[in-house]
């Protein structure tokens, strides 16, 4: 009875760094994604504040022109960019500066930059790709099949991990996200109006379909969209 027990666990031992070599193989692919360094972001811009403020519009028509990838750059920035790299505080407040936001790109017509779905990573000013092809249709889909989603140079999508503020928010957490996503919103609007770009958010979709189209985890979910493009 020994023999069979001690041979059980010796199976599930083998299993479990079976299944952990598995797991560092994905990280492994995962982390060898190719980056791509976004160009430094500007600091000083020709638009005053109250300027942008003024001329901000949901704008949900665009032209075909091609965003640079210096315009992704600085949008993503004040999306959520890094502006105190000792303490790590971004563009957008954030309660208990936990940060529970995480923000993708798919692109479709910026120059330098292949159709795809990428991820911003806030600490390296950079992107990441997640996955390759057209899937402006794919979102367009799981978004009522709205106009200035189909007729986009890049979409900007807004997501969460409410686990990230709960932990010290409890049942506080959600309104507490729901803010700090309105901020990095507010903050892609006045961007687009200093570089002369238009957007507008979107926040009519199926949250499933959504996920499924961007492969979100369980516990991150889809809180809004901004199609970006020339006007």
């Amino acid at each position: 009875m020994k023999k069979i027990i001690f041979s059980v666990l010796i199976m599930f031992m083998l299993l479990a760094i079976s299944s952990n070599t598995s797991c560092q193989d994905q990280s492994e692919r995962t982390t060898s994604q190719d980056l791509i360094q976004l160009p430094s972001p500007n600091y000083d811009g020709n638009t005053s504040v109250e300027k942008a403020l003024l001329h901000r519009r949901s704008v949900r028509n665009y032209s075909e022109g091609q965003l640079t990838l210096s315009e992704l750059s600085q949008i993503l920035w004040s999306a959520q960019g890094i502006t105190d790299k000792t303490d790590g505080l971004r563009t957008s407040p954030s309660a208990g500066a936990l940060y529970p936001l995480e923000i993708y790109i798919a692109a479709a017509n910026v120059k330098s930059l292949g159709f795809g779905l990428y991820k911003y990573n806030p600490h390296d000013h950079s992107i990441a790709l997640i996955s390759e092809g057209d899937i402006i249709d794919d979102i367009s889909n799981a978004s009522l099949k709205q106009g200035a989603i189909t007729h986009s140079s890049a979409i900007i999508i807004i997501t969460a991990i409410y686990e990230r503020t709960s932990v010290k928010y409890g049942n506080r957490a959600e309104r507490y996200v729901f803010m700090e996503a309105g901020h990095a919103g507010q903050n892609i609007y006045l961007q687009c109006v200093s570089l002369g770009l238009g957007t507008v958010m979107i926040g009519a979709f199926q949250d499933e379909a959504l996920k499924k189209v961007l492969n979100l985890s369980l516990n991150e979910f889809p809180l809004a969209l901004y199609p970006i493009g020339k006007l």
